[in-house]
This record gives structure tokens, C-alpha cells and sequence, in this order.
């Protein structure tokens, strides 16, 4: 398979817009293709914002988005369905199933309440960290870790508040405002890796199958087939995490790289000679006072 991704983003914007609707228009029931789109999201449209709607949003949510978040929801934004969801309050056998709806990009008219709650997650999520059984400390609060919740979540709030602004854009997906090209982190919890460079880097690997940019490989070792990137998509993300090696994010790297996980996110390689194949999540950083051991740890189970 071979194409050509365009490199201007608003016409690769464009080209995500007909290239997605097009994989979308084909029924998963009777396509004979190697890849097929899900049930829920066959025949779905993007929906596109006017710049009067995005102002307005900037306004009722008391944010600013940057060039390239504005121009993503100017031509993308979300589509006009939600996935179906089944749950249950409990883990009881007998709980009560019950349907919820998630979208699959936020629809900043109509997505009140989970914007919202979005807007919130990070300081909210990465501070249970700082004072939960993760026990997260940054080298930059000092040596040593206060008592006090109190004066923990007071240096945690200053450093908090000189961090770049973080914008949800879909799930725990979020567009770092301020930083040249716009990156996107994954937020869960002080668990943080960057997800893409930029928000073309980005949508190439959040739409990979959307954009059906996966081939089949048959392994004859193993004997089964197995979806690998295209050249193309795989030569993106090489040539991306190659400039990430000399770029910066301000404040957000320290947390980043606070734990193994985000630094081949990052482009670099994790500082642990006895971490070369196994990648366990292990704390970069520990203060003095702490007295279990640099092991292995397991976040937080927040909702996604």
C-alpha cells in the first residue's frame, strides 16, 4: 500500500475528513476488505464549527485554542454520532447493565458536562497521584515531601498554574496551547506520554484504522498474520520522535518523564541500563523520605 499524506495541515485535515468518511461509508456486514470499520460508526460525517462558534466556545469556557486546534475543529471538530456503551455501577454478577454514550471527539456543543469534567481531569487526577499510594514527586518541589496534603497540593498548584494550558480533545487526550506545533499529551493521571508531536502527528496515530493506514503481514515463523504501519505512516512517526529529541515541552516534561513510560514518547531513551527490553513503569525520581524502593508501580485505576 502506498499513498501520499499530505504535509500542508489544512489539506491533510481535508484529506483525514474524506479519507475517514470514506472507509466509514463501506458496510462492515458485506465488505470483503482486510479492514473494516465498527458497527456504530458506519455511514458517520465530521462536523464542522464556524469560526463565530468557536469564539463562542473560547468564551464559555474561558479558553483560548491555539492555530491548530482551532483549524482542526473549524474542518473536523467531532462526528455526528456517539458510541453505544454498556456498564454497570458495580463488578456484582448481577448488576444492572446499563447504555451510555461516549464520543469519539468532543462535541463542543453539546458535550457539556464531559468537557467540563475534562477540563478538570488533569489537576484533579495527577494530584491524586502526588497524595495517593503513587506517592508522585517532582525533583523540582524539593528534596523532601511536606506532610501536609495541604502543602503538597500548594506547590503542586504553583507548578500546575505555570504549566502550559491543556485542552481535551477526545477521551483523556489533550492539546498542549502554547507550545509551537501544538502537541498532544495522554493524561492519565501523572502517567503522561506525548501522543503525537502535533495534531497531524497526532491523528495519524489516533486514526490509524479510521484512516486505514495498517497492512496485513503474514509471519511464517508464527505462522498468522499480524497489521503493521504503512512506510509512509511508520516514516511519519520515525521523523517525528527523531526532532523530539531537541524539543521541549515547558513544565509538562518534568512529569513526563517522571516515569519510564514517557520517555520513548518523548524520543529518548530511558536513563536505566538494567531497563533495555523490559519496560516496567518505574519512578525516574525519588525523594529522600521515601522509603519503598524505585519498583515497579500500577496507576491509579481513574475512569477513562
Amino acid at each position: 500500500m502506498s499513498l501520499k499524506i499530505p504535509e500542508n495541515y489544512t489539506e491533510f485535515l481535508y484529506w483525514v475528513k474524506e479519507r475517514t468518511e470514506k472507509f466509514w461509508s463501506i458496510n462492515p456486514e458485506t465488505s470483503e476488505n482486510d479492514f473494516i470499520c465498527e458497527k456504530w460508526v458506519y455511514s458517520a460525517k465530521w462536523i464542522g464549527l464556524s469560526d463565530s462558534e468557536i469564539d463562542s466556545i473560547e468564551k464559555k469556557y474561558e479558553i483560548k485554542f491555539s492555530y491548530e486546534h482551532r483549524e482542526f475543529l473549524k474542518i473536523l471538530h467531532s462526528i455526528d454520532r456517539k458510541e453505544i456503551i454498556e456498564y454497570t455501577v458495580t463488578f456484582d454478577e448481577d448488576a444492572e447493565i446499563k447504555l451510555g454514550y461516549r464520543p469519539f471527539f468532543y462535541n463542543w456543543l453539546k458535550d457539556n458536562d464531559e468537557i467540563r469534567d475534562r477540563l478538570n481531569w488533569p489537576y484533579r487526577t495527577i494530584f491524586d497521584d502526588v497524595v495517593g499510594a503513587n506517592k508522585v514527586w517532582l525533583k523540582s518541589w524539593g528534596k523532601t515531601r511536606p506532610n501536609s496534603d495541604e502543602e503538597k497540593e500548594s506547590l503542586f498548584s504553583k507548578w500546575f498554574n505555570q504549566a502550559p494550558k491543556v485542552i481535551p480533545i477526545k477521551g483523556h487526550r489533550f492539546v498542549v496551547n502554547d507550545v509551537t506545533d501544538a502537541p498532544v499529551l495522554s493524561i492519565y493521571g501523572s502517567d503522561i506520554i506525548v501522543y503525537g508531536w502535533n495534531i497531524r502527528h497526532y491523528l495519524l496515530n489516533e486514526l490509524k484504522e479510521h484512516l486505514n493506514l495498517l497492512e496485513l503481514v503474514y509471519d511464517e515463523e508464527e505462522d498468522e498474520w499480524y497489521s503493521e504501519p504503512i512506510k509512509e505512516f511508520q516514516e511519519i512517526n520515525n521523523f517525528e520522535y527523531k526532532k523530539a529529541k531537541d524539543k521541549a515541552i515547558p513544565v509538562w516534561e518534568e512529569m513526563i518523564l517522571y516515569w519510564s513510560s514517557g520517555w520513548s514518547s518523548y524520543g529518548k531513551e530511558y536513563p536505566n541500563p538494567n531497563n533495555d527490553t523490559i519496560r516496567p513503569i518505574l519512578k525516574t525520581f525519588v525523594p529522600e523520605d521515601e522509603e519503598d524502593e524505585n519498583s515497579q508501580k500500577t496507576f491509579n485505576p481513574f475512569e477513562k
